[in-house]
């Protein structure tokens, strides 16, 4: 379907520069396609670098047919609303965009292929990408754990904190050094980026440690085996953290945490984040069941540092240092070396 030659338009309609939008700037940052342009009517005329920190030149524009008449072949749904559905407010952009001859990347639960199979024309495609593969994972048994390589495991202190961007980072950095590493992607951001992976949340639960075991079993050849982590342990509306701890038999984590943020970011901000050193060790405990299971070390902190002035987000990072007796870094603010080489 997704073909490194198609160029993108992102649909991020008023969401550019919010939380909302990490989608568009994962596609942004990491994607190989050719990005046309954003649609965003609210941030239309200005650039993405004018909006949010990915210093992006690619113009803003204000509907889907300025984007197609600007060449753009596929529309990305760029943004993730609440619950992952489509706002009703969509469906005319993306009625447009499927009369106007683009192909769509859904991310979002919502089934496209099943609204539009009817109207597709020529080379048209739809790529849902939510939905599992059709041959249900064996239940998983912890083979990963007799694989001889590294196994990192991107853990979090909350949803959409960065885990995914900082594995890309550190994998691309080791790619770079010749390292034998694979990322494996688990949501949509990350197999929108790579084309392929697994959408963890729309296995079963049941199957869910095994569709992660088969993909990390899959990237056994490479020396270092990057997942992309999903939720997070603390928060009261995620399971997918133990899934992907278990299918994966990970032996290495990285700990991603937003700098200053001391309550979870769900609606109620009621679940308060516990001292790092503290919520490391709960990982780790998780992870290895009392020595029962695969032990998994963790290499360091992957700090999101965004919202800080440089000299700021530096001292924090030394604070935090000390704190937690870790090497800590921005990976995307200051490059990944320091985290990657912990790896090695």
């Amino acid at each position: 379907m997704l073909e490194r030659h198609h160029k993108l338009a992102i649909y991020a309609e008023c969401a550019m520069g919010d939380l909302d939008a990490k989608m568009a700037e994962g596609v942004l940052r990491y994607s190989p396609n050719p990005v046309v342009c954003v649609v965003d009517s609210r941030a239309a005329g200005k650039q993405v670098r004018d909006v949010c920190t990915v210093p992006s030149s690619v113009s803003i524009v204000a509907n889907v047919t300025e984007a197609i008449d600007m060449g753009a072949e596929a529309l990305v749904l760029g943004t993730a609303p609440s619950g992952g559905r489509i706002p009703d407010a969509w469906w005319a952009a993306l009625d447009d965009a499927i009369a106007g001859g683009m192909s769509i990347v859904n991310g979002l639960h919502d089934r496209l292929g099943e609204r539009y199979q009817n109207l597709l024309r020529g080379d048209q495609w739809i790529w849902d990408i939510r939905i599992p593969s059709a041959e249900a994972p064996e239940i998983a048994s912890g083979r990963a754990a007799s694989l001889s390589n590294k196994r990192l495991l991107m853990v979090g202190s909350d949803m959409a904190i960065g885990k995914m961007t900082a594995g890309l980072e550190i994998h691309q950095w080791l790619m770079e050094q010749g390292v034998s590493a694979a990322f494996l992607a688990t949501g949509q951001i990350g197999m929108t980026v790579t084309g392929c992976g697994i959408p963890l949340d729309a296995y079963k639960v049941d199957h869910a440690c095994g569709a992660v075991e088969r993909l990390v079993l899959s990237a056994s050849d490479s020396d270092v085996v990057i997942i992309e982590g999903q939720g997070s342990l603390l928060h009261p509306g995620s399971t997918a953290t133990l899934p992907l701890m278990r299918g994966s038999c990970a032996n290495q984590f990285v700990m991603c945490h937003k700098a200053g943020l001391e309550y979870i970011q769900s609606e109620t901000g009621v679940v308060r984040i516990p001292p790092l050193r503290e919520f490391i060790a709960l990982n780790e405990a998780v992870a290895s069941v009392c020595g029962s299971l695969t032990p998994a070390k963790t290499v360091g902190i992957a700090l999101n540092t965004r919202e800080l002035p440089e000299v700021e987000a530096l001292r924090e990072i030394t604070r935090l240092e000390d704190e937690v007796g870790l090497p800590v870094q921005d990976v995307v603010r200051f490059g990944p070396e320091k985290l990657a080489k912990q790896l090695l």
